[in-house]
């Protein structure tokens, strides 16, 4: 009976630390399921080690998420660098989508899809280093170890990663009404085809990623620019499209729905009340894995 107890005292002190550790995980592998995965082996691993003697549980499960992630980044890369495949692909993160911007788990993974890309186009270490030094506030010393380098050359990293960061993710417009009324003038226009009305809510530098998966091929493109997102706009007029407002990472989205089923999650960063970029995943194996009952409420 004592060691259920002692079970269960363990397992409640885990749950305090949970959202904090799927948040590192979150944004170390831009994957829901891989971060539930990672989050769950440093349960099993405290489960099996001796729980009392270690000081800092925060500290120590916020190691092994970190390690476990590494690891499986580096896995990832390996399998892309091995595939036959020699087209470049393109990954837009999972998103968090909700109604309500006080949702909880909104609050514990707010972190914009835009920047989650940029996360993507770094190596591992350096990820792991931003991520938990700058978002987490771990110092560097306790990082080094986990990469197996001098606090100075892990202090590195984090440089590297933040001025990549720095210059490629856009901050977005902080007033989500402000955003939402972009969204809307966005879908407005291309519905109604006025190619000048696109124009005028859309950055002239502006990106889109749409990431059709396996069975979209076609639908997975990168496209740059005002004039080709305007051009490309037109697939919105369809007349069965629904759209559900959303809200994603915490900034203004939409869910479009065709026939009752969930066609694409498309997350925009709004910047200066123009659309700077555009996250789409059509991708029908990563919809479907969606929970989209939260729209439903």
């Amino acid at each position: 009976m004592e060691k259920q107890q002692e079970r269960e005292w363990l397992a409640g002190r885990f749950e305090e630390h949970r959202p904090r550790l799927r948040g590192v995980a979150y944004r170390m592998l831009g994957s829901l399921n891989e971060a539930e995965d990672a989050v769950q082996e440093a349960w099993l691993r405290l489960s099996r080690s001796e729980a009392s003697e270690i000081d800092n549980l925060g500290g120590w499960l916020t190691t092994v998420v970190a390690r476990v992630c590494l690891n499986m980044l580096r896995s990832r890369n390996l399998r892309r660098e091995q595939s036959l495949d020699a087209e470049p692909e393109i990954f837009v993160p999972d998103p968090i989508i909700t109604r309500d911007p006080e949702h909880e788990a909104l609050l514990a993974d707010s972190v914009g899809l835009a920047l989650l890309v940029v996360l993507e186009t770094l190596a591992p270490p350096e990820r792991l280093a931003f991520v938990l030094h700058d978002m987490f506030g771990v110092p560097f010393e306790e990082i080094a170890p986990i990469l197996g380098r001098s606090a100075v050359a892990t202090r590195q990293l984090a440089s590297r990663a933040r001025r990549r960061v720095q210059q490629t993710a856009p901050q977005p417009d902080a007033d989500l009404s402000a955003q939402r009324q972009v969204v809307d003038a966005f879908f407005n226009a291309a519905r109604n085809g006025d190619f000048e009305g696109l124009l005028a809510v859309l950055d002239p530098d502006i990106v889109l990623r749409s990431d059709g998966g396996q069975q979209r091929r076609n639908a997975t493109v990168v496209l740059r620019g005002a004039q080709a997102v305007a051009s490309n706009a037109t697939r919105f007029r369809d007349p069965h499209a629904v759209l559900r407002p959303a809200i994603i990472n915490g900034a203004a989205g939409v869910v479009v729905e065709r026939r009752g089923e969930p066609f694409s999650v498309m997350a925009f960063t709004v910047r200066g009340g123009r659309v700077v970029e555009i996250d789409a995943i059509v991708d029908p194996e990563r919809l479907r894995k969606l929970d989209l009952a939260i729209l439903d409420g």
